[in-house]
């Protein structure tokens, strides 16, 4: 049996006991890489609504976002001749002039209400025209949010996909040496912003897995010394134990409908197979039943089926099943000797992979009509990636230079962001759904 798959069946990811990390990891965003030729865009200083605004700088949050995707080059504020506010004061000319594609103006506004309001404006350089107006509307202590809100419009009105700016990541957290440590379940914006500790103990935590609906987590604990899963609300803090069996727990995904998860269970035979769990009943149903190791469930978008990683083929290969009957499982990836942990792509066209590449663990792209398969990550020991909502960007977990960083590398392999931890290490990062 694999070496990499025994410590799963046996530890269910434990090596993680041996992270050292921060208290909070606040994360730092670097971008790695990007297109060959970037959008040229400028993002004019909004005006301010002082003192309600907080002292946000609201076009530096657009600018930030729309740069991360490495599709746009924002213009430096020192090399702006003018600094208007809306659609009426922008000069044309002079803009195009400066080789710019395009010019963002707006106002942050304080209404009677104590909401705030943020209006902006997209100027097409090339032809003159006020291409877009995104606007939001909220309380003062949301304002960071409808920043990204607004990006995320002017991303989809210029590239045509829309952006997943104003979302939101999960991730795990270690601080200490062993044997004192303390894990942490954190939740942050994508860009790495608003770090919120969901979860504290004195031993392991991993396999955040978020609901549809992105207001719960499910999530594998090991604070009773065995491994139980978990499902928190991650605003009222309110949680539950769902299951406690006997054997290992591990490796919760939702259903599209939020009413199951999928798990890993041994029971005490110590075999692993994937099994439905009915949140509401806790009724379980068993999907596979095979003397290999059968883990890391991952459901198609419509429900239909779950993909997962079985070693029964000798090695780590993914394999599908259908839940409408007694449907025999498939195998789907035939390329490498290596591929585990899949996630399907929100279209459920593509599935990401953890495959063994010359030598190295790396995260890659296989499309499910075709077979073909792109590596899409470049480090030695990278794991855990998921698609972000709009499908065009995969987070994952690597390391450098001996610590846990996160990163985000786009379905095409051009853009690439790296979110370092300011102190210590993270990893097992899982973007969550679009917020309502």
């Amino acid at each position: 049996m694999n070496v990499r798959m025994k410590k799963l069946a046996t530890a269910l990811l434990l090596a993680a006991l041996g992270i050292s990390g921060p208290a909070l990891a606040q994360l730092q965003v670097t971008v790695t890489s990007g297109v060959t030729d970037p959008i040229p865009i400028a993002i004019v200083p909004f005006s301010r609504a002082v003192p309600a605004d907080g002292g946000l700088d609201v076009a530096e949050v657009i600018q930030r976002d729309l740069e991360s995707s490495g599709r746009f080059k924002g213009m430096a504020r020192t090399d702006m001749l003018t600094k208007p506010t809306t659609f009426a004061e922008v000069d044309v000319a002079g803009w195009k002039q400066q080789r710019n594609d395009y010019v963002v103006v707006g106002r942050v506004t304080a209404l009677a209400s104590g909401d705030l309001t943020i209006e902006s404006e997209v100027v097409n350089v090339l032809n003159g025209l006020r291409v877009a107006g995104p606007r939001w509307t909220g309380k003062p202590a949301f304002l960071r949010n409808g920043s990204h809100r607004i990006a995320d419009a002017i991303y989809e009105k210029i590239i045509g996909v829309r952006g997943a700016f104003a979302t939101r990541i999960a991730y795990i957290s270690v601080d200490g040496q062993p044997p004192k440590q303390r894990f942490q379940l954190i939740v942050a914006d994508a860009d790495g912003f608003n770090p919120q500790v969901i979860l504290e103990k004195d031993r392991p935590l991993m396999s955040p897995s978020w609901s549809p609906d992105g207001t719960m987590l499910a999530y594998v604990s090991f604070e009773t010394k065995v491994s139980a899963v978990y499902v928190q609300n991650i605003y009222t803090k309110q949680r539950s134990r769902v299951s406690a069996r006997a054997g290992i727990n591990g490796a919760p995904t939702w259903s599209p409908d939020g009413k199951k998860l999928a798990l890993t269970l041994s029971g005490s035979n110590g075999n692993l197979d994937i099994y439905l769990l009915d949140l509401t009943s806790q009724q379980l149903t068993r999907l596979t039943d095979d003397p290999g190791i059968d883990t890391e469930a991952s459901f198609a978008p419509d429900g239909s089926a779950v993909y997962f990683t079985s070693d029964r083929p000798g090695s780590p290969q993914v394999y599908r099943v259908g839940l409408g009957g007694n449907e025999r499982p498939k195998r789907v990836t035939f390329t490498g000797s290596y591929n585990a942990r899949p996630r399907v792509s929100p279209d459920g066209k593509q599935l990401a992979v953890l495959t063994l590449d010359e030598g190295a663990y790396r995260v890659a792209l296989q499309d499910l009509a075709s077979g073909t398969v792109s590596v899409l990550s470049k480090g030695r020991q990278d794991e855990s990636p998921s698609f972000a909502p709009n499908g065009a960007m995969v987070i994952l977990a690597g390391r450098e230079r001996g610590r846990g960083v996160l990163q985000t590398v786009s379905i095409d392999g051009q853009t690439s962001l790296r979110l370092n931890a300011d102190a210590g290490e993270v990893r097992e990062p899982v973007w969550g759904p679009y917020q309502k």
